[in-house]
């Protein structure tokens, strides 16, 4: 299992080593033990959703609000999707830029988000199913949204005939949430991840001295 970092801090994407033969394939898409050793923590088990889109579906772009965030470590189980993360905290080095990585059930390949990051897709194939975990459950008050198709941010999504949500359609540009206080405070974000870097440091067993 390789976890290589994107240009925005905060989100890796994860290439399972895939075993197949002529019965089929088998791979571990998540290491609890391997995430925690590059991301400083493990991901904590809270839902898991199952989301299922028509070629052209635009979803996206999600995040919420920090604290607690809502982490999520994000796979491809049928089709194909273009993934996006988008930097929306207010101060990171890297505010407002975004990055596509591919997701299929080819190469398997997994991502994981941090809390205070946008995310979003747009599936490539006909039922095109995401399997994905999240840090919290939903939380409807401090969900939130950035129109995908907002010019300013001006994501390259690869279809001419994107479909939308009403909510995803209606919701501001990165500059309007800016303006009405909604997006998430880097300081913050990094703040509350150090926090659970450390619980996790405390929480793990010494490291035992042998002599011989």
């Amino acid at each position: 299992m390789k976890m290589t970092p994107l240009s925005i801090g905060g989100a890796w994407v994860i290439a399972p080593q895939v075993h197949g033969d002529a019965r089929g394939q088998f791979l571990e898409w998540y290491r609890f033990d391997r995430l925690a050793e590059v991301v400083g923590h493990p991901l904590r088990f809270a839902q898991a959703n199952l989301s299922v889109s028509a070629k052209d579906v635009v979803r996206g772009i999600h995040y919420a609000d920090v604290p607690p965030g809502q982490a999520k470590y994000v796979t491809c189980v049928r089709g194909a999707v273009l993934d996006v993360i988008v930097d929306v905290r207010v101060g990171s080095p890297t505010f407002g830029r975004w990055e596509f990585v591919p997701l299929d059930d080819e190469d398997r390949h997994a991502l994981y988000v941090a809390e205070g990051l946008g995310h979003g897709f747009v599936a490539l194939t006909e039922d095109a199913t995401l399997s994905y975990v999240c840090s919290q459950t939903y939380n409807p008050v401090g969900e939130r949204a950035i129109n995908p198709l907002d010019p300013t941010l001006g994501i390259e999504w690869p279809t001419d005939a994107p479909v939308l949500s009403d909510r995803d359609a209606a919701a501001p540009s990165l500059a309007e949430a800016r303006g009405a206080g909604l997006l998430p405070d880097y300081a913050r974000c990094t703040a509350y991840t150090a926090g659970l870097d450390a619980a996790h440091l405390a929480a793990s067993p010494p490291t035992e001295s042998r002599t011989r």
